[in-house]
């Protein structure tokens, strides 16, 4: 799914975004917005920036419940804020992380 046609060139046909840096805050709204989840709250936000962060970090799925860490709250966050990882995944912009952390996510 793609938030709108005009940007469907940005994103993979499993609908993660292709190129990271274009990603903005702007974007992740309408992503979210797409998938159903709404405008995006200060927390889901935060969550978003340290999922970019730890991807730069280590170019790879980090440890969801260490995520939440970084932000300051419990380990199963991701549940409460999105409802899927996969869903904070693509909102977060980050590319396609391959079959098997598809998997994961």
């Amino acid at each position: 799914m793609t938030p709108s046609n005009n940007h469907s060139a940005l994103f993979d046909s499993s609908g993660f975004l292709i190129d990271p840096n274009v990603w903005s805050i702007t974007l992740a709204d309408r992503i979210a917005q797409a998938d159903g989840l709404g405008e995006l709250n200060d927390l889901q936000i935060g969550l978003l920036h340290a999922l970019r962060s730890e991807y730069a970090k280590h170019g790879c799925v980090t440890a969801l419940s260490h995520v939440c860490h970084l932000t300051g709250q419990s380990a199963d966050c991701m549940q409460h804020l999105f409802p899927n990882p996969r869903i904070a995944w693509r909102v977060a912009g980050l590319p396609d992380p391959g079959e098997e952390a598809r998997a994961y996510l």
